[in-house]
């Protein structure tokens, strides 16, 4: 063969790989902790202006829409997992903890992430990435991590190959909650990794209390006449500055070194934002004869949603959800269409030519049909939260949502709107559209509608198959509600 023939063939084969690693997307996903839908400036907030997280809404698609779960395990093990709660059964906050002498027997749920668990982070590495799991864990309370951060030695088990530890087993707790220290080590990360796509799970400690936030913040928003404590207080008020600062600088460090046009960035929370937390010492210390949950303290309003972290209403579960992704995503794209935490795996395995093996069920749905401006099939959203928690206010039950109506099964109890405590079997059905706030209960006006919805999620749960909680055997009258941390001799862990 000439010498300029095999040139030539040389050149086209490196320009076809050249091109194929051009197509294959960064992956910048910022996760943060107990942040509320109204907190950024883009969803209403009017306390605090949030102009970088806005700037990804201006670039990019803004979910009005998106859901996780609850609480911060069962979030991130759907995120990683690709699956629902009901399958993964990680529906709980670990360590365990519950009220074994409750009306309604909670499932044994899992309290760690297998080792074998297939994840994001696995089916990137296979798809070529390099990839880093960089702050909160949450996963796992052994060798291999605990709340503050996966282990370095154990990142590989979970498919990361860089897992950052701070000489401060307690940084999170420190002023800044470690929100610079986070951001140092994902911009090292890119730099470190020029040559290789990249995923960054970047998960910050922020706004989950003690809620912390720099002095000079703090005082920025008690100059402006924001109270000390309680309801929008100016500690609370910095953290959503620190962490839209955080973001401003990742965002900065793209442009400078030109990764802006090949890196899709996700922002997204783990759980509604805190608005009441309630007193526990009447159901951890006193006999767990609650009738009427007492509010300890108020963080921040999650209004028009109801309620909030922990709750299995809209402000528990419906969160802020940012994504850019330049020459995919019109900028200035608002996306209507209900979004599910179990989406990320598929979506993010479709933009970087990922696959889950085939024995890994899937259960969400890839949304780059969304990003590209098409729609997706029409599909119900659901959740699986069989257990107690009175911090919160949550008792066992599971929802589905279809199209504008959400519907709840309550299995044996609840708390109302004015955390009174109400037994009984439940099911309450609110339309989303015309009433966000969930103000209006429609089981009794559309019964032929709430009975189907409440067939068809107790369809799901047994084709998962899960377990539909039912009357507890060890139900006691004297404690009915008293939470406790040492497992009863009945029931069995999860390995």
């Amino acid at each position: 063969m000439h010498t300029s023939i095999r040139f030539a063939i040389l050149v086209a084969l490196l320009s076809l790989q050249l091109s194929h690693t051009a197509t294959k997307p960064n992956i910048l996903f910022i996760f943060t902790d107990d942040q509320g839908w109204p907190t950024l400036s883009c969803y209403g907030n009017k306390l605090v202006d949030t102009p970088h997280l806005d700037s990804l809404a201006n670039d990019g698609m803004k979910f009005t829409d998106a859901y996780v779960l609850p609480q911060c395990t069962p979030s991130r093990a759907s995120l990683l997992t690709g699956q629902h709660t009901a399958r993964n059964k990680m529906w709980h906050v670990i360590g365990w903890y519950g009220y074994p002498w409750a009306p309604v027997n909670e499932p044994m749920c899992r309290t760690k992430l297998p080792r074998n668990s297939f994840t994001i982070g696995k089916g990137l590495q296979e798809a070529g990435y390099k990839t880093a799991c960089i702050g909160k864990w949450h996963l796992t309370y052994n060798k291999d991590g605990h709340y503050v951060g996966l282990n370095p030695e154990a990142a590989k088990y979970y498919g990361f190959d860089y897992a950052p530890r701070h000489s401060n087993s307690r940084y999170h707790q420190s002023q800044d909650k470690g929100v610079p220290w986070l951001t140092d080590r994902a911009i090292e990360f890119m730099d470190e990794n020029t040559d290789d796509s990249w995923f960054i799970y970047l998960s910050h400690h922020t706004i989950h209390g003690p809620v912390l936030a720099p002095i000079e913040l703090i005082q920025k928003y008690r100059d402006r006449g924001a109270p000390e404590n309680g309801l929008h207080n100016a500690t609370y008020l910095a953290s959503i500055e620190a962490l839209d600062n955080s973001v401003g600088r990742l965002l900065k460090h793209l442009d400078d070194t030109g990764k802006r046009d090949n890196t899709i960035v996700v922002f997204l929370t783990d759980n509604g934002g805190v608005h009441e937390i309630y007193d526990k010492a009447d159901f951890r210390d006193g006999n767990g004869r609650v009738t009427q949950l007492e509010v300890l303290k108020t963080e921040f309003s999650n209004a028009p949603l109801r309620a909030g972290k922990g709750s299995m209403y809209e402000g528990g579960i419906r969160v802020p959800c940012l994504v850019r992704w330049p020459g995919v995503i019109n900028p200035g794209t608002v996306e209507r269409t209900p979004i599910h935490i179990i989406d990320w795996m598929p979506t993010l395995f479709e933009a970087a030519g990922a696959k889950a093996p085939k024995d890994h069920v899937v259960d969400g749905d890839s949304l780059v049909s969304l990003f590209k401006g098409q729609k997706m099939k029409h599909r119900s959203l659901y959740w699986y939260l069989p257990l107690y928690d009175l911090r919160w206010g949550a008792t066992p039950c599971s929802i589905i949502r279809e199209g504008d109506f959400k519907l709840i099964e309550f299995y044996g109890d609840r708390f109302d709107q004015k955390g009174r405590y109400i037994q009984g079997h439940q099911w309450e059905l609110y339309n989303l559209k015309n009433d966000i706030g969930e103000t209006t209960n429609l089981a009794m006006e559309h019964p032929a509608r709430a009975d189907r919805m409440r067939k068809k999620l107790r369809e799901w749960i047994r084709s998962i198959p899960a377990e539909i909680p039912a009357p507890n055997p060890h139900h006691d009258l004297t404690r009915p509600l008293k939470e406790t941390n040492k497992l009863p001799s009945w029931k069995t862990l999860i390995d």
